[in-house]
């Protein structure tokens, strides 16, 4: 592709090549090629760790990520990497459809299929065929839906399982489910309906959108995991409220919501997600849970906050796009792990355990993870509440942090019955228009149209106003200038309409920069956080290990490099 000048500013794309490193190098070339789960970088040296997540949850979200990470970025890295890790999950399935958790020689568990793990499962299948198209991939994910619909326990209205793992021959105990002592709705029955319906909409399964159907039905109707005002339920049979979870679900039942055409059930999901904000920051930290993890964020739960906010924003609640682009500068982009001079690693095998711990190049194999569990302001979380330090980084938060890159990536540029709209204000290049972002530099953001587009329309952020707002159109040596000011320009509230818009044309638009400083809190801890635009540009106090927002330059001129935009023909929508 031939390049041409474009700002030097947040490329999701590229970040999604990042992440290629991370997942291709957190396999264990001594244990199977299975994924380590964990990584503590605030040791000397830093390790890498096994656990029980080993199987069909990491390595689900591994092809899934690995898959959509290409998509974005171009990148070829890691594919042999990502053979093996598909070869292992057709592995875990036994012959009544589900996923299983295999034994490992360090660790005292037994075999059973996690619920948890199949929605990573499903997840990664789907995307696969999406791909692929491969009979094989279909067959064992059509085995799969067959099966957790098979042992779903049902009632009239509602369908749940009544424990958190199935043994091979049966649930572990009959009683539980006579007595329906079913575990956290939203952690078993309730995420599951994003990737069941995806794989419904991709081949018609109905079983498929049965379990979506009855999923939703128990989490709206009569888990009790949402309050009546929104609010998560905190209760211990509950998880304290996991926010991981619990987002993972409101984004479930958004889709739910939006691909049968309930405005019911998405107003459902708003009320909750206007609570769930309130306990976060604007700029992306969320709280583990209500309880003991509270001050663990996870990035697995910023990228469910993201993608309830694009559902959301979709069906008519256009507020949250410039909500989710804030998540996307800032925590999102802060979370992924680029520079890794304060990690102390070596090149020494001799305390390696097959199978548990590995000591060797940690920095070098994790570079474009996710964090784990983030302060606000530090990569490594080590408050003296909750739990302390734990793991610094996750697969979970790796898999689903490239998912977060992805959906932001996707859903920059939109098009519905020929009117395409500019989401985000963030570098993006498509087959109708290439958008060029200046920000947090210049409030600019240039558009080079690369087809005829019926009606084109570019969302203005809310504190950019609109009587300052400049538009500068070049068709050839035609140069025509207009203003914000005209009412009947406006749409959907925080949209320019700009109309028809042709081949080859540039269009420019300005706006002035809006500078602030805000008090977020975070359970109790309060921060200074000072912003430009939509970026964090600065935070107090500063973070003591890896602190984040304290690296970020900000000039009068954006700077320049030379580059190009990934166009791919197989882009698939998730």
């Amino acid at each position: 592709m031939a390049k041409r000048l474009i700002p030097d500013t947040l490329m999701l794309e590229e970040r999604g090549g990042h992440a290629l490193n991370a997942m291709t190098g957190m396999s264990d070339p001594d244990f199977h090629g299975y994924p380590f789960f964990a990584a503590n970088l605030m040791t000397e040296p830093a390790n890498l760790t096994h656990g029980d997540w080993d199987f069909g949850s990491s390595h689900g979200r591994m092809i899934d990520g690995m898959i959509l990470a290409r998509l974005m970025s171009g990148e070829t890295l890691g594919e042999e990497i990502e053979a093996k890790y598909r070869e292992n999950l057709m592995t875990f399935f036994k012959e009544d459809g589900l996923s299983y958790r295999q034994h490992n020689p360090n660790f005292d568990w037994e075999q059973n299929a996690n619920l948890i793990d199949q929605r990573a499962v499903i997840l990664s299948l789907t995307t696969w065929y999406m791909t692929t198209g491969d009979p094989k991939v279909k067959e064992a994910a059509d085995r799969h839906v067959a099966a957790l619909k098979r042992i779903a326990i049902k009632e009239r209205e509602v369908w749940y399982y009544p424990a958190s793992e199935y043994m091979e021959g049966g649930w572990p105990s009959k009683n539980a489910a006579l007595l329906r002592l079913a575990p956290d709705p939203a952690a078993f029955c309730g995420r599951l309906v994003m990737p069941l319906l995806k794989y419904y909409e991709v081949t018609g399964n109905k079983d498929a959108f049965e379990l979506c159907r009855f999923f939703t039905a128990l989490i709206v109707e009569r888990s009790g995991v949402f309050n009546e005002d929104g609010s998560f339920n905190d209760g211990l049979a509950y998880r304290s409220g996991h926010f991981h979870t619990r987002l993972g679900t409101l984004d479930a039942i958004a889709r739910f919501g939006a691909f049968t055409g309930d405005a019911k059930l998405i107003a459902w999901v708003e009320k909750s997600y206007a609570w769930a904000l309130t306990k976060c920051t604007a700029f992306g930290w969320t709280p583990g849970d209500l309880k003991e993890q509270a001050y663990e964020h996870e990035t697995c739960s910023l990228v469910d906050l993201i993608a309830t906010g694009i559902t959301l924003a979709k069906n008519g609640y256009t507020k949250y796009w410039g909500t989710v682009e804030r998540f996307l500068r800032n925590h999102l982009a802060e979370s992924q792990l680029l520079d890794l001079d304060w990690v102390k690693e070596t090149a020494d095998k001799s305390g390696n355990v097959p199978g548990h711990i590995s000591y060797t190049d940690v920095a070098k194999r994790t570079r474009g993870s996710f964090a784990g569990y983030s302060a606000p302001n530090d990569f490594c979380c080590d408050v003296n509440h909750g739990r302390g330090h734990t793991n610094d980084l996750q697969i979970c938060c790796l898999g689903s942090g490239t998912r977060g890159l992805y959906m932001g990536w996707s859903n920059t540029i939109t098009e519905k019955n020929g009117s395409v709209s500019v989401n985000f204000l963030l570098n993006r290049g498509s087959v109708w228009l290439d958008v060029d972002s200046y920000l947090p530099h210049e409030g600019k953001v240039v558009l080079h149209v690369r087809r005829d587009i019926s009606e084109l329309r570019i969302r203005i952020p809310e504190w950019a106003g609109y009587t300052k707002v400049r538009i500068v159109r070049e068709r050839g040596d035609d140069v025509t200038e207009g203003r914000g000011m005209d009412p009947s320009s406006w749409v959907q509230e925080h949209f320019l309409l700009l109309g028809e818009a042709c081949e080859g044309e540039k269009i420019t638009v300005t706006f002035p920069l809006d500078t602030r400083t805000t008090v977020e809190t975070a359970i109790g801890q309060t921060f200074l956080t000072q912003w430009r635009g939509d970026d964090v540009v600065g935070i107090s106090p500063e973070g003591r290990y890896h602190p984040f927002y304290s690296g970020r330059q900000v000039f009068d001129t954006a700077p320049m490099r030379e580059g190009e935009y990934q166009r791919p023909s197989n882009e698939i929508v998730w």
